[in-house]
């Protein structure tokens, strides 16, 4: 058989490392290669590695058909699956895998979701006729929360937020430095957030000129602090050039000023009804003691 290597699909995960590499290729020349490679038809899906190693070395090999695929969106959930359960995959593999699955899962359901609906106005025929096994291996989710994201990589949900944003904003010399292990998810994420080629210039300079530029973006991401309130004071040398500057203020001045003449009145007014009413009530109180 005639084995095919696509290149998208060998490219999907990230390729070993070179010492992972020569380890894995020191194990199947000392012992063989004991995993048989998984195949769709005629195109390699899983065992890459091995297989180029096998080939170059002439070491034997078995494989194995997936008969469940029916689309490439199937071999690549099925890829995400498989490296997701390996303990040899980063934090950061774990997160950009989820949301590449989340990215299918949903993709998927929208599109069941718009075939329901032509089914529904009449522009597609029921599909009655097809057989249990033709079913698609993996139903999808009408969401897939950040939780469910966190669940599927193992990690937390702050992880996975980091991991989004790097993916989204982060150039790829910086998304490399993470993938190395130069710069943390939480610095990786502030770094993002710098126009491209300041992170481009702070990958070239390795992790120390990350770590700065990290602290930059942060410093630049403070809220200054608000400022002082106004307080003016009548007495002052420059009250009368703030109220020209500030012509709100004379305003706000004037209205103080009616509303504290109004209250004054007011308390003349209750003054005056208390002296009315006390000597009225003496004399109430008089006649009662003489009856």
């Amino acid at each position: 058989m005639d084995i095919i290597v696509n290149q998208e699909l060998k490219a999907y995960i990230d390729p070993l490392t070179q010492d992972e590499h020569d380890a894995l290729e020191r194990s199947l020349l000392a012992e063989g290669c004991r995993d048989a490679l998984v195949l769709w038809g005629d195109v390699l899906i899983d065992g890459h590695n091995r297989y180029g190693i096998c080939t170059k070395h002439g070491i034997p090999f078995n494989t194995v058909q997936n008969t469940r695929f029916q689309s490439m969106d199937d071999v690549h959930l099925w890829m995400i699956e498989q490296h997701l359960g390996r303990r040899s995959v980063s934090d950061f593999q774990r997160g950009v895998l989820a949301l590449r699955k989340r990215a299918i899962v949903e993709a998927r359901h929208r599109a069941e979701q718009e075939q329901l609906r032509r089914e529904s106005e009449g522009e597609a025929a029921l599909g009655n006729g097809e057989a249990e096994g033709d079913s698609p291996p993996w139903d999808p989710a009408p969401k897939f929360s950040k939780a469910d994201l966190a669940r599927e990589a193992k990690l937390s949900a702050s992880q996975v937020n980091l991991i989004e944003k790097i993916s989204a904003h982060a150039a790829q010399e910086v998304i490399e430095a993470v993938k190395a292990g130069e710069i943390s998810l939480s610095a990786a994420a502030v770094v993002a957030s710098l126009p491209e080629e300041e992170q481009r210039a702070a990958a070239q300079g390795g992790k120390s000129e990350l770590k700065e530029a990290a602290k930059r973006a942060r410093e630049s991401r403070r809220k200054p602090k608000p400022a002082k309130e106004f307080e003016f004071d009548e007495s002052a040398s420059g009250a009368d050039d703030t109220a020209a500057v500030h012509p709100e203020v004379e305003a706000l001045r004037q209205r103080v000023a009616s509303l504290t003449a109004e209250n004054q009145a007011l308390r003349m007014e209750l003054d005056a009804l208390r002296a009315r009413l006390v000597p009225a009530h003496s004399d109430e109180y008089s006649e009662a003691a003489d009856a």
